[in-house]
């Protein structure tokens, strides 16, 4: 088996769930972000994440809350790694939240723990009792002249 140079090895050694078996925290508080350097810190380009599956739970009713939810952000320094979100992300299947404090909190965690020059979240809320609520937030105006696409989600008709 051929060994991998020392630099190639060092550059993910921090990373302790991409490659490995890694269980699904039990609160959002319990989950650990992950980043790595960017590698075009000099260009300002956008990265979206979408979850049309995201889930919490109503903290009054104990109710599931489900959400299609739109990530955007322009990184810094520092990119995300996808399965450190994916587990942060899924670790509000049991977390008693309210639709709006979870967005909001999404949002703020991903810029406390990257430091992007620009975020924004659509949260796309599914209806309980008949009426669903989107939640909307960005960081500020994005950097000038980067393109942000719409971000596909269309007005509640049945989300179809």
């Amino acid at each position: 088996m051929e060994k991998k140079p020392v630099a190639a090895r060092s550059r993910y050694d921090k990373l302790i769930q991409l490659g490995k078996k890694a269980d699904l925290p039990k609160s959002p508080q319990e989950a650990r972000l992950e980043r790595v350097r960017n590698p075009h810190p000099d260009t300002a380009y956008l990265i979206r994440f979408t979850l049309p599956e995201f889930s919490s739970i109503c903290p009054v009713t104990g109710q599931p809350d489900f959400a299609h939810l739109v990530i955007d952000y322009v990184p810094d320094r520092w990119i995300v790694e996808s399965k450190s979100l994916k587990l942060f992300l899924g670790s509000f299947r049991n977390h008693g939240a309210f639709q709006e404090d979870c967005t909001i909190f999404i949002a703020r965690s991903l810029i406390k723990f990257l430091q992007p020059k620009w975020l924004r979240i659509g949260g796309y809320w599914y209806p309980r009792g008949g009426m669903p609520i989107d939640v909307f937030w960005q960081t500020g105006e994005p950097p000038k002249g980067l393109w942000v696409p719409e971000q596909g989600v269309a007005s509640y008709k049945g989300r179809g």
